[in-house]
Formats: C-alpha cells, structure tokens, sequence
C-alpha cells in the first residue's frame, strides 16, 4: 500500500508550494544514502520522498491527486518513476530546490558539480491519448494495451546521440561539470556567479561524431507498447498521468509522462448519472394494471424485478449497488428505473369503443393517493 504523499512530506492538504519545496529538502537530506550508508530502509524514503514532491510540486498533477489519490497515476504504479533511478540522479533532476552546495557536499564537487553528475540531455515532451472505454470497463477497472506513436531511445546509440563512445568528448570549457563560474568585482567586493555551460547545455560533454541513425538526438519516431491499469470508477474527461511513458528525451533526458484523457462510450440503453445509472422502462397498460415480471439490463448483465398491479407511470423502482463505484472509495450507486406506461398514438373502432366503456368505470378515474410522492419529490429522492 502507497503512504499517502502529504504524510510523506510531513505537511498538510493546504500547504503551499514553498512548504513543499523546504519541506521535501529537508527530508531529501535527512535519509539521502551518502548520510545513511548501507541503509537500505533510508534509500527507500529518499525515494519515495522525491516521488510524493514530483507530483505536489505540479499544479496538475497535485489536483489529480488531492481528487483521485493514487488511483489518478494508473492505479497507483509509476507515479513518480524514482524506484530505478540513484542518489545522484535524483538530485541532479531537483537541482532548483537543493542547489550547487547540496552537490558540492554529498559529491565531492566543491560547491559545483562533479564531472560525473552533468545534466543529462532535454527532457522528453509529455503526450497526450483519449482512451475508450465501455460501461463494464469504467464499473470493474480494466487494462488497457495501446500503441504509442512517439519518440523512442534510439538502439544504435542506446540514447547517447554519439557514433561511438570515442565520440563522447568532456567539454573542454566546464570540464565535464556543466557549469561556468565568472567571478565580477562589485564595490561589495568579489561576486562568484554559477550558470549553465553554453558549449554543452549543461550535458558536461560534446559529442564529436553523431549517430548516424538518430542525427545525435539520441532518440527517433517510432513506437511502444503500454499497458494502462484504469482503476474502475473513472469518468468522461478525467486525466490519469503515466510517469515517463512520454516522448523519449534528446540524449539521454528523462521522457516525458503519457497523460491519458478517458472517453466513455455512450450504452446502447442505460445512462450514466454520476454513480448511478438510469434505465427507462416502457411497459402496455394491461401490464400496469395487472403487474408483470420483467429483466432490464445492467452494468453486469440483466436482472428480474417485479412491477407490481397498479403501477403509475413515472414510478421509480432502485437496484441498491447496481451503479457505478466510487474512484478511490467502498461507494456505489444505484440503478434508477422509471416505469413509462405507453399509452397508443392510434387506436382501431374497436379498441376506441372498449375504451370509452373502461372510461364510464369509477375504477378508470384518476384518484391519486395522498402519501403518493410528487414528481419533485421522486427527483430529490434520487440525489439523495
């Protein structure tokens, strides 16, 4: 089970972003490895602490969360993408919240980074896919395999971008660190400056000779294969995030995250309100005045309810725990079905006459029941 990203960073559902961002530095820090050696418990919070501020830290993906929990990064796996990635990395993808001395002190770096913890290449661009899905699939959850057009690592470089690994050359005006310091003398005295190499972006290496196969990119178009768990009770329009299932990143970056858009498709008799479902029932006249046994359909396949002698058109009769469930909860709705007495357009001389005589009858008069509910009464009954 998944610790709840808020109690992980030891802050509350209101925090700001700048609560978050001290908030994991601190804890980042207490339980990095280099602190913990051979601690393989401290190696997991680290971790996991950096996959609960990957997603506080982004408006939308936070909203996902506070609405969906878990549940909102497909079923709660890959949601962050930290558990294969090490110490160094995962301070080199934060670096905005731990800063030059935060790798100058774990890495050895003296205030900059090492040549060994240079930024990898661009991150790849997240992609966005609408996804079907049926009444029985949005009621049980469902895995869902879908083909992915996009940008791919390329094989022949295995990302790098490079012809071959002799091609792979440290850049000779930040030495591999990535970094450029320019020391200014101001009236307050001398002022170090640190910013991105403009030889190499950052990356701490050039490449001399490109990958034939990808021009140095280090990735090209093509396509994957993704398995999506869909958690049941999802709805139209909702957004769930898959982490680092996006377009691949130029030579080596972090891809991009898949953000899949769920489209429901429409059944063929019943419709969908919030958790429950409606269904409406048209029955003759004589089965409303005698009664009658009928199946109507379900989410689940179809069941039998009995309609009783003297059923009013407009009675609405409830499937406890027939709808849809809540994403993320033990709720479930209801199935509403509404009784529809059909009354015929056109009727033959001989059903006229028959029914001229049904309407002298006192029993054919209207005598509605005093404790029988109104109409807004039976629509506040069922949005309650």
């Amino acid at each position: 089970m998944k610790r709840d990203y808020y109690e992980i960073l030891e802050i509350g559902k209101t925090a700001s972003q700048e609560e978050i961002k001290r908030a994991y530095r601190k804890i980042a820090m207490k339980y990095h490895p280099d602190r913990n050696p051979g601690d393989k418990a401290a190696e997991e919070k680290f971790k996991e602490a950096a996959e609960a501020y990957e997603i506080l830290s982004d408006a939308d993906k936070r909203s996902q969360y506070d609405r969906f929990g878990h549940n909102a990064f497909g079923n709660g796996r890959n949601s962050g993408g930290f558990s294969n990635m090490n110490a160094e990395d995962i301070f080199s993808h934060f670096q905005d919240i731990f800063g030059n001395e935060a790798f100058g002190s774990f890495f050895g770096g003296g205030g900059s980074r090492s040549a060994g913890n240079h930024r990898q290449g661009q991150k790849g661009q997240n992609l966005r896919v609408k996804l079907k899905m049926n009444f029985e699939e949005i009621a049980h959850g469902a895995t869902k395999t879908i083909k992915v057009k996009k940008y791919v690592k390329c094989t022949t470089c295995d990302g790098s971008g490079a012809k071959d690994k002799n091609s792979i050359q440290t850049c000779g005006t930040c030495r591999g660190s990535g970094q450029v310091k320019r020391v200014q003398n101001t009236f307050l005295g001398q002022m170090q400056t640190v910013s991105t190499c403009p030889t190499c972006n950052g990356e701490g290496h050039t490449i001399t000779s490109k990958c034939p196969a990808c021009k140095g990119e280090g990735r090209v178009y093509g396509e994957e294969t993704v398995s999506i768990d869909i958690p049941a009770g999802v709805q139209d329009g909702m957004q769930l995030s898959i982490a680092r299932k996006g377009n691949a990143g130029e030579r080596g970056g972090q891809p991009g995250d898949l953000i899949v858009l769920i489209e429901e498709e429409p059944h063929p008799t019943l419709h969908r309100d919030g958790l429950n479902v409606a269904y409406d029932l048209h029955i003759p006249f004589p089965e409303a005045v005698f009664g009658i046994q009928v199946e109507v359909p379900t989410i689940d396949g179809r069941a039998k309810i009995k309609i009783p002698p003297g059923t009013q058109s407009g009675k609405i009769f409830r499937l406890k725990g027939k709808g849809f469930p809540q994403i993320n909860s033990y709720e479930k709705g209801d199935q509403l079905i509404q009784v529809n007495v059909w009354t015929p357009q056109n009727v033959s001389a001989e059903e006229k006459e028959m029914l001229e005589k049904m309407q002298e009858s006192p029993n054919f008069q209207p005598k509605p029941d005093k404790g029988e509910k109104s109409f807004f009464d039976k629509v506040r009954e069922m949005f309650t």
